[in-house]
């Protein structure tokens, strides 16, 4: 996987997400996807994915600044940046992120989000 070719494809992620087009999940996911976030069980599988986007992911509304994207031609790549936009209740967010993902086939295989918080 190019530089190009990952950042276009975390580009279509954060449009499809940002934007509520959650039917257009499977042109980035594959049909067999593991997302794991914190506070969740691994989402195993696109319906997986799909059901926690509508109906569980707290954020109302938003966007994700991507700020660097690095990848290998192994298919991995990381993605860091801030998200911003309101929780389902109208309350404020920002959250700094960095993404991990396998990429094959032009899909993600997988993703892990962690979060910039205190923890430990």
């Amino acid at each position: 996987m190019t530089e190009q070719e990952a950042h276009d494809l975390i580009r279509r992620l954060f449009g499809v997400i940002d934007g509520a087009q959650f039917d257009d999940l499977g042109s980035v996911f594959a049909e067999d996807a593991v997302y794991e976030r914190p506070g969740y069980a691994p989402l195993q599988g696109l319906a997986r994915i799909e059901q926690f986007y509508r109906q569980e992911r707290i954020i109302g509304a938003g966007s994700h600044h991507v700020e660097a994207v690095t990848c290998s031609s192994a298919g991995d790549a990381v993605a860091v940046g801030v998200f911003r936009g309101e929780s389902r209740d109208g309350r404020p967010l920002e959250e700094r992120f960095a993404d991990v993902y396998r990429v094959q086939g032009g899909k993600l295989v997988w993703r892990t989000t962690f979060f910039f918080r205190p923890a430990i």
